[in-house]
């Protein structure tokens, strides 16, 4: 079993920026992606960023180029940088792995006051 911890979200303002970390613990098995998901009030949860093994990523098209992924193999954590935040970033965002099987974090609330 896969524990995740995440940490970093809370309230800024437009234009701000916060920083997402979650470190995985536990059973870890080759894993093969890691990234972030957000659900917004009454919407469902969507990709926001995610990082490969080899190290590609893919951006929502909301966040090319204010938010950042990456991650530190050795700690098996998993960051996101977002810069220059907008009220429609407010989100439960939510940490995932993915192994043999996928692994959710608990979510950690963002939100941004316009």
């Amino acid at each position: 079993q896969v524990q995740l911890v995440e940490s970093g979200g809370g309230l800024v303002q437009a234009g701000g920026s916060l920083r997402l970390s979650c470190a995985a613990s536990g059973s870890i098995f080759r894993i093969k992606a890691m990234g972030w998901y957000r659900q917004a009030p009454g919407k469902q949860r969507e990709l926001t960023a995610i990082i490969t093994s080899g190290e590609i990523t893919n951006y929502a098209d909301s966040v090319k180029g204010r938010f950042t992924i990456s991650r530190d193999n050795a700690k098996n954590t998993v960051y996101l940088q977002m810069n220059n935040l907008k009220a429609e970033d407010t989100a439960v965002y939510y940490c995932l792995v993915r192994s043999v099987y996928d692994s959710w974090g608990q979510g950690t609330q963002v939100t941004v006051s316009s």
